[in-house]
C-alpha cells in the first residue's frame, strides 16, 4: 500500500436527535484504513459537503433513503483524491466526487466514485452548483414545476445552496419575476445582488403579507419550496390558478417536536387547480447531462454565481451541520478535511 496513515478519523452518529441536533449526538472516532479491494479504490477526502436532507436520516424512520445507523459513520456528498486504485477507471491522483464523506478516509468502488473536471470549476463546486444540489434546482423547477417562460416564481430558503440557484435558473430561462425569501437582512440583499426581482425577511413580518407585496397585482406561478410550514400556506394563497408548486424540502419542521404548521389553506388547491408535486433528485438522474450542459454555459456567461461558506476540519463537522439548520450558511455549506 502506498505511504499513508494506516487510520483515520470518521464522524459517527452516537445518539438520534430529539428537535435541534446537539452535539453529544456525534461521535469522532479513529478507526483502520483499509486496503481497497478488486475494482475498488481508497480516497483522500478532501471537502464534505452537509446538507438539511441528512436531519431526516438521523432519525430511525423509514424514508426514500435508509437512516444512519448508531455508532457508524455518517455518508453524504464529497471530494477526495485516489490514493490507491485498483480500479480500471483511476489512477492515483485524480480527484473524485463520492457519496462517503464524514471521514479521512474512503473505500468505495470505482464505478462510485465520478472523476471532475477542475478546468470548469473548482473542485468544491462539484459539491454544489455543478453537483447534487445544481440539479435539485434545475429540475425542481423545470420538470417538477415545469417552468414556463413568463412565470413569476417564488422561492423559500432562497439564500441557500438550492434556492439562490432556482432564481438564478429561473432569470435565466426568462421569468417575469423572481421573488425569494430568507432569515436576515444580509441575505435579502444577497438575493437582490444575485439578480432577484424582489426579496424579503420572513422575520419582518407575516410571509403571506410580504410575498403579497412582493408579487403585486401578477401573483405567482411557481414555487419552490424549502421550508414548508408558513411559506407553504402563504404561497397557496398567493398562487395564480393552474399554479405549481415543487415540493423540495420543509426545514421549518425538521427539528420541531410540535404538531406541524399548517398549510391551513389547502382546500383553495381545489379551486385554483393547483399542483402540488414532492421529489427527490435522485429520480431525476436522467437530467443530469442536460442540466450540466446548461449550468456550464450559465457560469461561463456569468448567468449564474453561487456562494460557499466553508468550515476548516473534520471535527467541526457536526457544528457546521447544527449551523446549517439554523440558517448560518449563504449558499452550500462545505466541510474542508484537514489530514
Amino acid at each position: 500500500m502506498s505511504d499513508y496513515p494506516k487510520t483515520g478519523r470518521e464522524i459517527q452518529l452516537a445518539a438520534r436527535p430529539e428537535g435541534w441536533p446537539a452535539g453529544e449526538n456525534f461521535r469522532l472516532a479513529e478507526v483502520p484504513v483499509r486496503e481497497p479491494g478488486d475494482g475498488q479504490v481508497l480516497v483522500r477526502n478532501l471537502y464534505m459537503s452537509v446538507d438539511p436532507y441528512m436531519r431526516g436520516r438521523m432519525n430511525d424512520v423509514k424514508s426514500y433513503v435508509p437512516p444512519f445507523q448508531l455508532d457508524a459513520p455518517l455518508d453524504g456528498g464529497a471530494i477526495g483524491e485516489v490514493v490507491e486504485s485498483r480500479s480500471d477507471r483511476h489512477k492515483a491522483g485524480d480527484l473524485v466526487l463520492h457519496s462517503l464523506g464524514w471521514r479521512d478516509y474512503a473505500v468505495l468502488d470505482g464505478k462510485r466514485a465520478r472523476i471532475i473536471d477542475t478546468a470548469l470549476a473548482p473542485a468544491t463546486a462539484y459539491l454544489g452548483v455543478l453537483g447534487m444540489t445544481g440539479l435539485t434546482a434545475y429540475a425542481g423547477l423545470t420538470k417538477v414545476a415545469e417552468f414556463k417562460e413568463g412565470d413569476v416564481v417564488f422561492v423559500s430558503g432562497a439564500a441557500g445552496a438550492v434556492g439562490s440557484l432556482v432564481g438564478q435558473i429561473a432569470k435565466a430561462l426568462g421569468a417575469r419575476k423572481v421573488i425569494g425569501s430568507a432569515g436576515s437582512a444580509e441575505k435579502v440583499q444577497r438575493l437582490l445582488d444575485l439578480g432577484f426581482d424582489e426579496a424579503f425577511n420572513y422575520h419582518d413580518g407575516p410571509v403571506k403579507e410580504q410575498l403579497k407585496k412582493a408579487a403585486g397585482a401578477d401573483g405567482i406561478d411557481v414555487y419552490f419550496d424549502n421550508v414548508g410550514g408558513e411559506h407553504l400556506e402563504a404561497a397557496i394563497s398567493v398562487l395564480n390558478k393552474y399554479g405549481r408548486i415543487a415540493m423540495c424540502g420543509a426545514i421549518s419542521q425538521y427539528n420541531t417536536t410540535d404538531a406541524p404548521t399548517g398549510p391551513r389553506n389547502l382546500a383553495l388547491a381545489i379551486g385554483k387547480e393547483l399542483t402540488l408535486r414532492g421529489f427527490i433528485v435522485g429520480s431525476y438522474n436522467e437530467y443530469a447531462d442536460e442540466f450540466a450542459g446548461l449550468m456550464s454555459g450559465w457560469l461561463r456567461d456569468g448567468a449564474v454565481s453561487y456562494d460557499e461558506t466553508f468550515v476548516e476540519g473534520l471535527e467541526n463537522a457536526p457544528q457546521a451541520f447544527i449551523d446549517l439548520m439554523k440558517g448560518a450558511n449563504k449558499g452550500k455549506m462545505i466541510v474542508t478535511l484537514q489530514n
